[in-house]
């Protein structure tokens, strides 16, 4: 189990880092904008979720570009559209259900049940990492299984 925890953490937390730093000042820059809560937690939302997948999928790529070096076959549209359909498999359920209605939620009220905004952003996105997190690492786990074969 230890091996396991190493691989996510090796695969998540560089992506959760630049996420939460993009969440934040995301959030920052849009409430002092808007002064509206909601749109503060949808730009939040959309801005970290676009940092992180971001971060996974250039991951992925190079990861790819290498595998295909050491098989001196080159990265291709194909390759890269894999690389697209793995990050789908690994990441569709958990993100539609995290993106549509908990994230944004919880950084709705987090900031308004804290009165402070950071500290309900930052809250709200670890709350959210919970429940998004054990179906992503399921299906990361489950795609490795079947997929990568």
């Amino acid at each position: 189990m230890k091996q396991k925890i190493t691989e996510w953490t090796k695969r998540y937390l560089p992506a959760e880092i630049l996420s939460i730093i993009i969440t934040l000042i995301t959030a920052g820059l849009v409430f002092n904008i808007t002064n509206n809560q909601l749109t503060t937690a949808l730009a939040g939302t959309w801005a970290g979720n676009i940092a992180y997948f971001g971060y996974i999928l250039v991951s992925d790529i190079l990861i790819s570009i290498k595998k295909c070096k050491l098989q001196s076959i080159n990265y291709t549209g194909v390759s890269l559209l894999k690389n697209l359909r793995a990050l789908a498999l690994e990441f569709g359920f958990a993100e539609l259900i995290d993106s549509l209605f908990i994230r944004p939620a919880l950084m709705y009220y987090f900031p308004i049940w804290l009165n402070n905004l950071y500290l309900g952003i930052f809250l709200a996105k670890i709350a959210a990492d919970i429940t998004f997190y054990i179906p992503a690492i399921t299906s990361y786990e489950l795609n490795k299984r079947y997929l990568s074969k």
